[in-house]
């Protein structure tokens, strides 16, 4: 069984860096971090290989966010950087669980319509002057 605890949300200024910190128990391949602004709907931020490490990132955030995985500490992490407000959102962590594989850019794509998913809690992120 997957559990998923995440970490590290808050109220930041524009222009501001926040880090995410997924801890994950039990084994799973594809694992992303997704959000949901209010009024809107869940999306699929940057997700992650656990295999063999190849990352998606929507367009949006490309040049700004950075998921990385730390095996020693089974972390997920999201490092954002150039925060905007409209990134204001509650962050949740999601896992495919077991040992099936999934491209990245797929488990982004579909984790939100997918029975299989295990969600964290979420965090909330403030982007905000």
């Amino acid at each position: 069984q997957v559990q998923l605890v995440e970490s590290g949300g808050g109220l930041v200024q524009p222009g501001g860096s926040l880090t995410l910190s997924c801890a994950v128990s039990g084994f799973t391949d594809a694992i992303g971090w997704f959000r949901q602004a209010p009024g809107k709907e869940r999306e699929g931020v940057s997700c992650i290989s656990r295999s063999d490490g190849t990352r998606y990132s929507t367009d949006s955030v490309k040049d700004r966010f950075t998921i990385s995985r730390d095996a020693a500490k089974n972390t997920v992490t999201l490092q954002m950087n150039s925060l905007k407000p409209e990134d204001t959102a509650v962050y949740y962590c999601a896992a495919l669980p077991g040992d099936r594989r999934m491209s990245p850019g797929a488990w982004c794509s579909i984790a939100t319509r997918s029975r299989s998913a295990t969600w964290g809690q979420g965090t909330q992120v403030t982007v905000s002057s």
